[in-house]
């Protein structure tokens, strides 16, 4: 298991830090109780939602394992754009606030899912032809806030995450090849902790061989000077209801010809 320390949100600049040094850092308690339930209620519909259209064996990220797709449409996603908790923490490693939110989704494991390979979330968007520069050479440009809906323990499918691995250019190992330390760099937290993690670092599930379902949702957020594709388009009306803060982050996902 790893050595997970949970910062306090309102120590962002130390969040940075551990951020920057590991390519991942954990943040208690940035859900409200409320805040937390509404998101278990939305994850949970959703989820009855994807497990009557699709059997376990056709799961798209292997057996029993979902990705949520992409869910800012929905209000209990929407509302993870702008907290408080979190931001500052982005403001922090940015330097700024000239970030955007792309999207929002997340996964869930249901009992039976097995492990996962070690990956990255990006590929390498430069292409440079004389491979001088690469997209793990330079400062993180995609950031996804892993939020937890329940607790994340050794037996039911928590995340590992391989410290340091954001800024390196060789490649994850397959299962066989990966050390037996790397399978035991299991993310254990309670429930409302949100991970900030660039995703270019080594991650993958781990098996969950509880009787429960391992739940996270997520926002992602694109750097000031990173552009890709985006996610599905954020309802206006969705949009109208949002902060000025959240506004501004989801300028380039609104569907600005949808009428309200």
């Amino acid at each position: 298991m790893l050595n997970l320390e949970l910062i306090d949100p309102a120590q962002p600049q130390r969040a940075a830090v551990l951020f920057n040094q590991h390519g991942f850092v954990a943040l208690k308690e940035v859900l409200t109780p409320e805040q937390l339930e509404f998101a278990r209620q939305g994850a949970r519909r959703v989820i009855a939602e994807q497990l009557a259209a699709t059997p376990l064996e056709e799961a798209n990220r292997g057996y029993a394992r979902f990705s949520f797709g992409s869910q800012i449409h929905h209000q209990e996603w929407a509302q993870l754009v702008d907290l408080s908790t979190v931001l500052p923490v982005l403001d922090a490693i940015w330097g700024g606030r000239g970030y955007m939110c792309t999207d929002a989704g997340g996964d869930y494991s249901v009992p039976g899912a097995r492990i996962q390979s070690l990956h990255s979330d990006v590929v390498d968007f430069f292409a440079d032809p004389l491979g001088q520069v690469t997209c793990w050479d330079v400062p993180t440009p995609f950031i996804v806030v892993n939020f937890l809906l329940t607790e994340f323990k050794e037996i039911n499918g928590a995340l590992r995450c391989v410290p340091g691995t954001h800024r390196t250019r060789l490649r994850p190992p397959s299962l066989e090849e990966e050390p037996e330390h790397w399978r035991r760099s299991i993310l254990c937290a309670p429930a409302g902790t949100a991970v900030v993690r660039d995703v270019r670092g080594w991650h993958g599930g781990t098996a969950n061989n509880s009787d429960e379902y391992r739940i996270m949702t997520s926002a992602s957020y694109y750097a000031p000077w990173f552009r890709q594709p985006m996610g599905a388009p954020l309802p206006r009306a969705l949009y109208e209801k949002m902060s000025a803060r959240g506004k501004e982050l989801c300028r380039y996902l609104v569907d600005w010809e949808e009428k309200v």
